[in-house]
């Protein structure tokens, strides 16, 4: 197993995989780089380096009662890219992750990155505001950090149905998939994953968007349940310089998943264009 030791003594579990141009994946909230391998199999026979860590607090990293914070999670990423020396990377980020490539990208800047992509992900801002109205209400977010609290294991059992769209009529319902979800969540620390709630909600992300200078594909699924399109991915469009922005109708937040052959070939076209 492979660890990165970062300035704070955090220990940062990641994986290597393959040879070639660097694909660096960061995965969503509560998940872990497990929740990576479709990807990460499909990349690396494509003859592609491909790279998923385990977020503090979450999966095989240590579990750290302070630093859950989005520009900490930025700082764990980038120490990563400089211990592996990764040059002309795409950074990959899904739902929370996809905050931190934004913060990354902002907070430190493109030197190693080449391209990035956004699938599902929170940025702009996903809490309701004055500035940002059309959000979700604080009491979703604190309604979560007590059913977190309170029995996890219940919460995510039960988020895996909506998270990857099995709640609806006709879907094909994957008892394997729900519990690879709840198995990830229940790896990491519960300070950490309560923690983490705040900072996929409330932290905008707004100027690390403005700031980002590399080309951006912007994935999002029509009928996400988890993070609203039209508060997300349809803003975030708006404020990058060079994106591309990609609906996939009908499809749910966890579509790398649930339609990894879609979404690896959409990558592919993007990283190889």
């Amino acid at each position: 197993m492979s660890f990165l030791n970062t300035d704070d003594g955090t220990r940062i579990y990641f994986k290597d995989w393959g040879a070639g141009q660097p694909i660096v994946f960061c995965h969503g909230w509560p998940l872990s780089a497990d929740a990576w391998d479709a990807q990460m199999l499909f990349f690396g026979s494509q003859g592609y380096r491909v790279i998923a860590h385990d977020r503090r607090s979450h999966g095989r990293s240590d579990q750290t009662w302070g630093g859950n914070d989005m520009d900490r999670y930025a700082d764990d990423l980038a120490e990563l890219l400089i211990k592996l020396d990764l040059k002309d990377s795409v950074l990959v980020g899904h739902s929370t992750g996809g905050g931190e490539v934004a913060r990354y990208l902002g907070r430190h800047g493109s030197a190693r990155v080449k391209k990035a992509v956004l699938i599902g992900a929170v940025p702009p801002v996903m809490v309701q505001s004055e500035g940002n109205p059309a959000g979700l209400p604080i009491t979703v977010f604190d309604a979560m950090r007590a059913a977190v609290s309170n029995d996890r294991s219940q919460f995510f059992l039960d988020l895996s149905t909506p998270f990857y769209g099995f709640n609806v009529p006709g879907a094909k319902v994957s008892e394997g998939l729900k519990e690879s979800f709840w198995l990830q969540g229940m790896l990491g620390g519960l300070k950490g994953e309560v923690d983490c709630i705040k900072q996929f909600s409330e932290t905008d992300f707004t100027e690390d968007l403005r700031r980002i200078d590399v080309p951006v594909l912007v994935m999002h699924g029509g009928a996400d349940q988890i993070v609203p399109i039209a508060d997300s991915a349809e803003l975030s469009d708006k404020l990058l310089k060079n994106s591309t922005l990609k609906i996939y109708p009908g499809f749910h937040h966890g579509m790398c998943q649930t339609h990894a052959e879609v979404i690896n070939q959409d990558l592919l076209a993007f990283i190889e264009s």
